[in-house]
């Protein structure tokens, strides 16, 4: 299938990203955007933002074209920085206030030691695509040498989704088709996790999240995958429901919330054994989420809902109207951040004005 198309069908955060895409009559190609510095706008906290984090004090939020900005008043301003590319931007974490990684389309990976201050391109879906290519042929099975060939030959057209920040030096960025890749030295090198994450089918990796020495991975068509050994190995997991995911945390160690199309969310208290739906207020999907300083879930949808996790149902705090919702952060004592094709708002706790 069209790997557009794909993205259409499965991750709702593409549908808005593809049709905004098409508008623009002369747009550049990804390999293009790779080796072109992001947009500069004086409305850069206002345009499409997809991944927010905090660097110690300071939030770091991405988005299209490129785009990074930081605030270090609580999201009162917030200013844009340069990126090295103009590829839309998914995701953003940080290892601690100063290291940090910046995933996004064309398999790019950015990384920044400086609090998000300046960036650099430490991956793309060509470097990508040849690690991934001499991990097959090392392997020599003659099907993953053909897949990893294809992928060579598509060029970087597949996005990263996630990315898992263990420290400074580890960190997992996941994607598109099966994209798995992880390093050990803060960027300067990458090694492909494929072959340890099963997935004959190469569905879309949507998200990575870690406790301890537990990782998860969720995505397309039910996927949902665990390692309890840092990421040796993984074991397939499922679940009652066999639609995408685009989202899951881990509050503790055997606690796994999962939450994706439809409104559709579960919750296990053994690690993944078992599962018990969350009541959604609304069919929309659940597209991010994030764990609040106090330990308790929040979860957003396309409905423009800010909920929490309440007596086995998910609950909005709020009722004003906002727009279809992309990336949520909790940070402490500032509200709860969440991003949409209008960029940064903060919601607050019975926010219902």
């Amino acid at each position: 299938m069209n790997s557009v198309l794909r993205y259409s069908v499965w991750h709702p955060l593409w549908v808005a990203l593809f049709m905004s895409i098409v508008s623009i009559a002369h747009a550049a190609p990804v390999g293009s955007a790779l080796e072109r510095p992001s947009v500069v706008t004086t409305m850069a906290a206002r345009s499409y933002l997809l991944g927010i984090a905090q660097a110690g004090e300071r939030l770091v939020a991405v988005g299209e074209r490129g785009i990074v900005v930081l605030s270090d008043d609580a999201g009162v301003n917030w200013r844009q920085v340069q990126a090295p590319v103009s590829v839309t931007l998914t995701a953003v974490r940080f290892a601690d206030a100063m290291h940090g990684y910046a995933v996004g389309h064309g398999g790019s990976v950015l990384v920044t030691t400086d609090a998000g201050e300046t960036w650099t391109l430490s991956l793309d879906g060509r470097r990508a695509a040849e690690i991934v290519l001499a991990a097959a042929r090392e392997k020599g099975d003659a099907r993953s040498v053909s897949d990893a060939e294809r992928l060579v030959a598509d060029g970087p057209d597949k996005p990263f989704l996630d990315v898992l920040v263990l420290d400074p030096l580890n960190a997992i960025a996941v994607g598109a088709y099966g994209l798995a890749l992880a390093t050990a030295d803060g960027g300067k090198s990458w090694s492909s996790w494929g072959d340890r994450i099963p997935n004959p089918r190469a569905f879309h990796l949507n998200v990575i999240r870690g406790h301890g020495q537990k990782i998860i991975i969720v995505g397309e068509q039910g996927l949902v995958r665990i390692s309890e050994d840092g990421g040796a190995t993984f074991a397939v997991v499922q679940t009652p429901y066999r639609g995408s995911y685009f989202t899951a945390e881990m509050p503790s160690e055997n606690v796994i919330v999962v939450a994706g199309l439809r409104g559709n969310a579960l919750r296990s208290g053994d690690g993944g054994k078992t599962w018990a739906s969350l009541a959604s207020p609304v069919e929309a999907s659940i597209t991010a989420s994030a764990i609040q300083p106090d330990g308790q879930l929040v979860l957003v949808n396309q409905a423009g809902l800010v909920m929490h996790e309440q007596g086995g149902s998910l609950v909005p705090i709020n009722t004003r109207p906002l727009p279809p919702l992309n990336g949520v952060l909790a940070a402490s004592n500032a509200g709860i951040f969440v991003l949409s094709q209008q960029g940064v708002a903060v919601v607050h706790s019975g926010d219902k004005k």
